[in-house]
């Protein structure tokens, strides 16, 4: 049986918490116990996710700032130690897409979504590890994509990059950190139903692509915080390094 309260005493930091996934996992991790610190960049839609976790009784503090800042980065973790006195899990979901061909993007544009899904994910990484390896027990889960393994539905070649990206990134530190009682895994979502997929595609689109899945919709926020959940108990105590998809069968490996 599975303990409702199984993140009962561990601090969770999930970037990019004001919609969509990251909301999703905020909401589900503070269901199973953990106290939340909040990132986003619009401290606006982090403080909105934080009502609804404080109305239900969860504990939660917001730590707005850019996760492409070295520095900004070193405030949301201190941030986070300085409310809850330290940090055992960080989901590091903080993403952007732009549609965008190859042929038109602007090396700005690339310079943005690669620093944003890529360089994030590595400087929040490594702002957390002195206190999971302190604390000898941490669990790190990047959002990586189906776009990481094949390429991108709705995205252009930096979002794929970046998500590939990710992945290496994600084996990598598996490996350095495991003997620190540190796991390191990616999710890689297919086209679930947020804001951002709303935002570029039309719902006529969106449809159409639900409708040729093998599970024939787009998926839901909260089956991929479902996913997270699981990553970051002592279930997957064993599970590192891994890439576990959650795309209602878009793709098959």
């Amino acid at each position: 049986m599975i303990d409702p309260k199984e993140l009962d005493g561990k601090v969770a930091i999930v970037t990019g918490a004001g919609q969509g996934m990251g909301r999703a996992v905020a909401e589900r991790l503070s269901a199973a116990g953990a106290r939340l610190a909040l990132n986003d960049l619009d401290g606006k839609a982090a403080a909105r996710t934080a009502q609804l976790i404080a109305d239900k009784g969860g504990a939660v503090g917001i730590q707005p700032g850019d996760v492409t800042s070295a520095t900004e980065v070193r405030g949301i973790v201190q941030g986070a130690l300085n409310r809850f006195g330290g940090v055992h899990i960080l989901v590091n979901n903080a993403g952007v897409l732009r549609p965008t061909p190859v042929i038109d993007i602007e090396e700005e544009e690339w310079d943005f979504v690669v620093n944003v899904n890529l360089k994030g994910t590595y400087l929040c990484s490594r702002a957390v590890l002195a206190s999971m390896r302190e604390a000898g027990w941490g669990r790190i889960v990047n959002f990586s994509s189906t776009a990481g393994k094949k390429y991108s539905t709705i995205g252009g070649a930096h979002y794929t990059a970046a998500k590939a990206g990710i992945l290496g990134f994600t084996r990598h530190l598996a490996k350095e950190e495991a003997a620190n009682g540190i796991t390191v895994n990616s999710v890689c979502p297919g086209l679930i139903d947020t804001e951002m997929v709303r935002s570029t595609i039309t719902p006529e689109q969106a449809a159409s692509y639900g409708a040729g899945f093998p599970v024939p919709r787009l998926g839901r926020p909260d089956e991929v915080a479902e996913l997270v959940a699981f990553l970051v108990s002592d279930r997957a105590a064993y599970i590192t390094g891994a890439a576990l998809d959650i795309n209602g069968g878009d793709l098959m490996v």
